[in-house]
């Protein structure tokens, strides 16, 4: 991989001597003192970080709007989002910018923006990526480091290249008897697959995201394995609770920093996570882990019996912007994050649970936009994530084409957005002097 082009998330402390704003306007003159494990792994795996990619602000939405910047636009209709938090990644991976680009999920967001731009969104099982130096978990747990690419074959290289064990973190897993290159050449034998196309809370689902969740089953049908409509069973009220975390997470990294956030230069959102951080007890806390604890119960019970859940990524094609709007008054940080799981309320329950979970390109839709669909595997079972998802299912083509491989894609030309912010310190980052800061 020596030399190749990538973007890190505006989700900071990232890269040390590299300044970032979590997409916030409030937070300015702020660089990480030291890299973050992650970063070590990707420039030792020879990927050159070439800038920092949009988020929205502290990374608490789905859609990658945020004040600071505006919208991040999605190549495959500039009127749309590109899903969030990794949305400035996803966008550019999508254009054709960079081939892979670093991301993080909490309740979704490698795989909403994948789902959203088209690409493969892999969130590795709790463990499987480092936190430190500076965590030994990130929110309670919630967030997973990695990246987002156009492929099933590169989400596998690169895997092998930073998933190695995590010496004294609170959750670490074992290397692999064999590397995740090598696993998506291998036939995974005859497997128990559940397919789901409701969403737990009710919320409407449209119908040409069940039908690709269906597609995929049936062709995994096709080929040799066994197919049944069924689904963990999970409490709408737990997945919102255990959630919160990461709002509290969130909160309270804001609350205990140096220099406090401005309140006048935060989006809405923002303030009411920030109050309800500062006035929660740690009964709260503790009854958002309750929380984790069932839902993580029922979904490992559950894939005790199946070895994979397929589901829709989404519940709706990609919004047009300022449907998911994060400065709206009058929401709480509950009501918030109710909304957003209106829209992709399938991926929260596998953060919460440690599960490692992935977003295929499928489509197009009716509209001309990608369709993402969602496999879901037992606890370290990544290896079988990539040997299904990757492996051909017919006529040679895998399960999910790479929607960035597509003709129609539009190209750069027709991607204008302030997705991209070379890093202050760029010979840090990149190797070389730091050129004027401009926009794709």
């Amino acid at each position: 991989m020596a030399g190749v082009p990538f973007l890190i998330k505006d989700s900071g402390p990232f890269a040390q001597g590299v300044r970032f704003a979590l997409g916030s306007r409030s937070i300015q003159g702020v660089a990480a003192e030291v890299d973050h494990e992650m970063m070590v792994r990707f420039r030792a795996a020879g990927l050159v970080a070439i800038g920092q990619s949009t988020a929205p602000e502290f990374g608490l939405n789905f859609a990658t709007e945020p004040v600071r910047t505006g919208p991040t636009r999605n190549p495959w209709d500039l009127g749309r989002g590109v899903g969030g938090s990794s949305g400035g990644a996803a966008a550019l991976v999508a254009a054709g910018a960079v081939p892979l680009a670093h991301a993080n999920d909490a309740a979704g967001s490698i795989r909403v923006p994948a789902a959203c731009c088209g690409l493969v969104g892999l969130k590795p099982s709790r463990g499987r990526t480092p936190n430190g130096p500076l965590a030994g978990e990130a929110a309670f747990g919630l967030i997973g480091e990695f990246a987002l690419t156009r492929s099933v074959r590169d989400a596998a290289h690169l895997l092998d290249a930073v998933g190695a064990p995590s010496v004294g973190e609170k959750y670490t897993l074992p290397a692999p008897a064999t590397s995740f290159a090598r696993t998506i050449q291998q036939d995974p034998g005859r497997l128990r697959v559940a397919l789901m196309r409701r969403a737990w809370s009710g919320v409407p689902v449209d119908a040409q995201m069940a039908a690709a969740a269906e597609a995929v089953a049936r062709t995994l049908e096709w080929i040799g394995h066994a197919v049944l409509e069924d689904a963990p069973v999970l409490d709408p009220e737990d997945i919102l609770e255990a959630e919160m975390l990461g709002v509290f997470a969130t909160g309270t990294a804001l609350l205990r920093a140096p220099r406090r956030p401005d309140p006048t230069r935060l989006e809405a959102v923002s303030r009411a996570v920030l109050a309800e951080t500062a006035n929660a007890s740690a009964l709260d806390v503790a009854a958002a882990i309750d929380a984790q604890h069932r839902v993580t119960r029922s979904i490992g019970v559950f894939l005790g019996r199946y070895n994979l859940l397929v589901t829709p990524t989404l519940a709706q094609l990609p919004p047009r912007h300022g449907t998911l709007d994060y400065n709206a008054p009058g929401h709480t940080a509950r009501s918030w994050i109710g909304r957003i799981l209106e829209f992709g309320p399938f991926t929260a329950p596998f953060n919460i649970s440690g599960h490692p979970a992935i977003s295929l390109p499928l489509g197009p839709s009716r509209e001309g936009l990608p369709v993402g669909v969602q496999l879901v595997a037992a606890y370290g079972r990544d290896d079988l994530l990539l040997q299904v998802a990757g492996r051909p299912a017919g006529a040679g083509d895998a399960l999910g084409r790479p929607a960035a491989a597509d003709p129609r894609r539009p190209g750069l030309s027709a991607f204008r957005t302030a997705t991209v912010t070379p890093p202050d310190n760029w010979s840090r980052c990149a190797g070389h002097n730091c050129p004027k800061r401009e926009q794709l």
